[in-house]
């Protein structure tokens, strides 16, 4: 019983539901009204039998063909009368009977012939009478269109009933921000917001200006007006705002950029004023606008395709409220961007948002401490180790690692675990990295062979080089778009030398060069080994000036204002192009020449790898021995590298 009332769906009230019963009543009043309940319709003898009488007081006749007879008094007690005049539904005053005479002009006659015989004293009257339901039916077609109009504009000003702000046609120009106080107050703190240290510092202090405004104000100093949030997606720009929220406990405006954009003209700047009034209104507040880019993009930018003139007039009034007159008000504004490049000019200035805080990737130290958040709530298996999982996922975000701890759940509960292992968790990473293994895939014994010594090559050259990344493990499983998959233990550098670039186009090389020295033919495989080698060229002539023909230049423009101008000569393309295919050619050459070096000791590893499938870096180390260039260092990541 308990779960059928759960289950029972709650009682919801609709406005509408108050017409029906207005309507029943006026129905029931028009009805009541009308006088007619106690009347008896009569044939002709009865008619004349009453009308020789002389009992008639007056006839009404209505729309020419019904006649409404009112007795006079002394002849309502008549003992022929008395049981409609005893009736609980008759009314003094109303009609008694009702006749239904035909034809208008035969019954005037006969009425006005017999008046003048009998020297009768009533009146007769002509009246046009229609009924409340034949009026509803007059008009409703009209009816029906006001009731279709109301409907679609509930539906086109948003959320119904609801009854909130934006929820009726006339509060579409109100803001739609959700408010966090007191009453809903946010339970986020920086405590759960792991790593980020630099930001949070910034933004700490924008929760003390809050907090404590005349700790800064008396020394003469202004309370800034906002602070930019820029960062890639995953990183928890969303995430620290609401932590800020949390500590700060003053109003909250939160919502996203494109909640300002409608279909109607206005409504954009129109919320914007609302929402700054309604900050001002619970100062000291803080306003976050989330993916601000969809109505601060740089104005003028759009003149080929035709600009958004509404877009641009929100923008216009964003820059109005934050840098306007009233500037005595402590309302900070948050927003929120991996788009920062597009951004206005005038919207990026001091005085309007006063501090860019650039969240970026985490690195292994924070790594380790987002898994630190994200497996509390896990039941873990005691194999798990968390420094090199860390270790493991270089370039993920916080979005990244908590999908892949949910991730491990849900490979553990697959296979029926009681608990989640740390296979769990490398499992997961190869399923987000390089997608499901697709073990049903058709590879001919020949294509498999191909594989194996394209990805043999590729362990062999990176373990002999110094720079390259050494290699932890290497599958020839199909998985996702790839047929073989490569993982290294590469450095987190900050910057990179020639040498380090040119070792690791080399390693890159090695599948291509293994296929070349053992086969004496080339395949498709190597697509993505060249699509990177390539870029990693191109970037060396053209962007890091790391070419002694080219010289110390680059091309590349920050501002990425050369997407339709060449920076060069032609003579000087010409360079380039050549400059990149020999530094390709070198590597791929260096390649070959390892790997006849070291031809049997390939062999034997591809002839590993098509046995078992899989093989690890203990598997090199049995055959190459100890890598001679091993400066392994406690910041040492694992970073998939796929080929196809």
């Amino acid at each position: 019983m308990s779960d059928k009332k759960k289950n029972t769906p709650k009682f919801s009230f609709n406005s509408f539901w108050i017409y029906i019963p207005i309507f029943v009543i006026l129905l029931g009043l028009s009805f009541f009204n009308s006088g007619s309940l106690a009347s008896r319709d009569i044939s002709k003898n009865k008619f004349e039998e009453i009308l020789k009488a002389n009992d008639i007081k007056k006839i009404i006749v209505e729309n020419n063909n019904v006649a409404k007879i009112f007795l006079k008094d002394e002849a309502e007690k008549k003992e022929e009368h008395k049981q409609l005049t005893e009736s609980p539904f008759y009314r003094k005053g109303t009609p008694l009977y009702t006749y239904n005479f035909g034809d208008l002009q035969n019954f005037e006659n006969q009425i006005d012939h017999e008046k003048e015989k009998l020297n009768l004293d009533f009146d007769k009257s002509n009246i046009e009478k229609t009924s409340l339901l034949e009026n509803i039916f007059n008009f409703l077609p009209f009816i029906l269109l006001i009731v279709i109009w109301l409907f679609f504009m509930r539906r086109m000003s948003g959320s119904g009933g609801s009854g909130g702000a934006g929820g009726q046609i006339f509060n579409i120009g109100k803001s739609k921000a959700k408010l966090f106080d007191q009453d809903t107050q946010v339970k986020t703190t920086f405590k759960n917001v792991a790593g980020l240290e630099g930001a949070k510092e910034e933004v700490q202090e924008i929760v003390d200006f809050l907090k404590s405004p005349e700790k800064y104000t008396k020394l003469g100093g202004k309370i800034p007006k906002g602070a930019l949030l820029v960062g890639p997606p995953g990183t928890g720009k969303t995430l620290l705002a609401k932590a800020v929220a949390g500590e700060a406990g003053v109003p909250f405006f939160s919502l996203s950029g494109s909640d300002f954009v409608e279909m109607f003209v206005g409504v954009g700047a129109s919320r914007v004023r609302d929402l700054f009034k309604q900050a001002q209104q619970k100062s000291p507040s803080i306003i976050f606008i989330d993916e601000i880019d969809a109505i601060g993009r740089a104005r003028g930018k759009n003149s080929m395709t035709g600009g958004n003139d509404e877009r641009e007039n929100t923008l216009n009034q964003l820059l109005t409220e934050m840098d306007g007159f009233g500037t005595d008000t402590n309302v900070i504004v948050l927003a929120a961007t991996n788009r920062a490049d597009i951004l206005d000019k005038a919207l990026m200035r001091a005085g309007r948002f006063d501090r860019q805080i650039y969240v970026d990737l985490p690195d292994l130290h924070e790594r380790r401490e987002i898994f630190e958040v994200h497996i509390k709530p896990l039941k873990l298996s005691d194999d798990v180790n968390i420094e090199f999982l860390a270790q493991q996922t270089p370039g993920f975000s916080g979005a990244d690692i908590a999908n892949m701890c949910n991730e491990a759940a849900l490979i553990a509960a697959r296979n029926n675990k009681e608990a989640i292992h740390h296979q769990d968790f490398l499992d997961a990473v190869d399923r987000i990295v390089g997608g499901l293994e697709k073990k049903n895939k058709v590879i001919t014994p020949r294509e498999k062979e191909v594989i194996a010594y394209h990805e043999a090559g590729h362990a062999t050259v990176s373990w002999m080089l110094e720079h390259a990344a050494p290699l932890v493990k290497v599958t020839i499983v199909p998985r996702g778009q790839s047929l073989g998959a490569a993982w290294y233990l590469p450095e987190e550098r900050k910057i990179v030398q020639t040498e380090q670039m040119l070792d690791e186009m080399c390693a890159t090389m090695g599948g291509r060069a293994a296929e070349k020295l053992i086969f004496d033919k080339i395949s498709t495989g190597a697509l993505s080994d060249l699509e990177k080698v390539t870029k990693q060229a191109r970037a060396m002539v053209t962007v890091y000036g790391l070419n002694d023909k080219v010289g110390n230049i680059t091309y590349y423009d920050s501002a990425g204002n050369d997407s339709f101008v060449k920076p060069y000569s032609d003579s000087t393309a010409k360079t380039i192009d050549e400059e990149i295919s020999k530094i390709i050619e070198g590597q791929y050459i260096r390649a070959i020449d390892i790997l006849k070096e070291h031809q049997d000791k390939l062999s034997e590893l591809a002839e590993i790898l098509l046995e078992k499938e899989v093989i690890f870096k203990d598997d090199l180390v049995k055959i190459f021995g100890t890598r001679p260039f091993d400066q392994e260092k406690e910041n040492e990541v694992v970073n998939p590298n796929t080929e196809e």
